[in-house]
């Protein structure tokens, strides 16, 4: 099983970046690699179960389905369906921590999956970087005051 783990710290209360990362359909209003999104079948985009179809600005489509959910916990986990990536057993979750010094969030997001043998580090490196990272980053952009 490969591992990714990648965290970051945003300036923006987690009330506020939860607004924004809670809905399953948004992704393409604040990641900057997701060009469209939806729910199929009219799922509401914060049903467990539900599944998002998104295609990415270079053309990759991907399917994902919402596993769980919580306001509470400020996390949503995942699991893709189908992807260009060559991944297996994929299942992420994206989790925001309140930090009581100031008004920050501490953002994680890690995933596991299977691969092909001598994909993981290209792997680790294009989720962790590419799409992790990068998420936060535009977090970080959209919140900056």
């Amino acid at each position: 099983m490969v591992e990714v783990y990648t965290s970051s710290v945003i300036n923006a209360s987690a009330d506020r970046i939860w607004a924004v990362v809670r809905d399953f359909n948004a992704l393409p209003a604040w990641h900057p690699a997701i060009a469209e999104s939806r729910i199929e079948g009219g799922a509401p985009p914060d049903q467990v179960g539900c599944v998002r179809a998104f295609r990415l600005k270079d053309g990759g489509s991907l399917r994902e389905q919402l596993l769980a959910l919580s306001d509470y916990d400020y996390s949503c986990t995942y699991s893709i369906l189908e992807s260009p990536m060559g991944v297996e057993n994929y299942i992420a979750t994206l989790k925001l921590t309140p930090i009581t010094d100031g008004n920050r969030t501490f953002a994680e997001w890690s995933a596991e999956f299977e691969c092909a043998a001598g994909r993981e580090n290209e792997l680790i490196d294009s989720i962790g970087r590419g799409v992790f990272q990068g998420g936060f980053d535009a977090l970080n952009e959209r919140f900056h005051n």
